[in-house]
Order: structure tokens, then sequence, then C-alpha cells
């Protein structure tokens, strides 16, 4: 099996985020594992968004620079040797999901990156440019997909 396996303790993958981890709720990132990093990984990228929110991709979280060692995240935490960059809402770190009340479920898409170099991300990226530097430095890449509706 090659990639990056990504799961968490707190939902199945395609399956319902808790509410508390909602920014309605107690807004606590979730608890992430994975496993499969590359051997000559520099470091690992962690974003979270929601593609389905109304005006396009909504950044819920951004980490850069986490150690390559590390296996996964607990509760509410920044991983390790990680920096938590502004999410859509302006906060840094985790901003739990909050789409409109009524919409159908949102996916809340996190993805885990193995990177050869650091990317390369301007002052205050979008969705897009966390994701093109991360596809010009990946080496694999692990995704895991969370509903969540209000």
């Amino acid at each position: 099996m090659t990639g990056i396996q990504l799961r968490s303790p707190d939902f199945d993958d395609h399956g319902t985020i808790p509410a508390r981890h909602g920014r309605d709720g107690e807004n606590v990132s979730p608890s992430l594992e994975w496993v499969g990093i590359p051997a000559e990984t520099s470091e690992l990228l962690l974003v979270c968004e929601d593609p389905d929110a109304p005006g396009g991709s909504f950044l819920h979280w951004l980490v850069t620079g986490i150690d390559p060692h590390v296996v996964g995240v607990p509760e509410h935490e920044t991983p390790a040797g990680g920096r938590s960059w502004p999410n859509g809402f302006g906060d840094d770190g985790w901003g739990g999901p909050a789409p409109p009340p009524g919409d159908d479920p949102h996916r809340y898409v996190f993805t885990v990156y193995a990177l050869s170099a650091p990317a390369d991300l301007p002052a205050t990226p979008t969705v897009e440019d966390i994701y093109r530097a991360a596809d010009a430095a990946m080496l694999e890449r692990g995704t895991l997909v969370g509903l969540f509706q209000r």
C-alpha cells in the first residue's frame, strides 16, 4: 500500500464530525493519526478545508513545518514542530465547521502532505496557494473526509 493513511479516532472517513469540534461547539480540533510517511520527508503540512462553502473553498486549518517523525496530533493541539496559520475566520489554528444552517452536510477535507522541502506560501495563503505549494514539494499525501451539518 502506498501513500499516507490518515484517520481520526473521533470520526470515520466520510462520517460525521462530532458537534463539539464545530465552531458553535467547543471548537476543538479533532485528533488525527497518520502512517506511511516517506523516510526522505523534510516536513509535514496539514490542511483542512470545506470545498462546499458558499463562497468557495474555506480554510479551517493550516499547519506547516510539522516534524516528519510525528505520527499524529491530539485533540485541540498543534502538531509538534508545526506553525499554525490564520484560518478563514482570521484566527490562528483550528476554526471548526460552521456551514450555513439548513445546508446539506458539508465535506471537511483533511490532508497531510509529506514534503521534500518547506512549502513556499504567501503571508496570507488561500486554499489554492496551499495546494499549489504542497503539490510542488509533495512526496506523498493522505486524505480524510468528515461531514458536518447545522
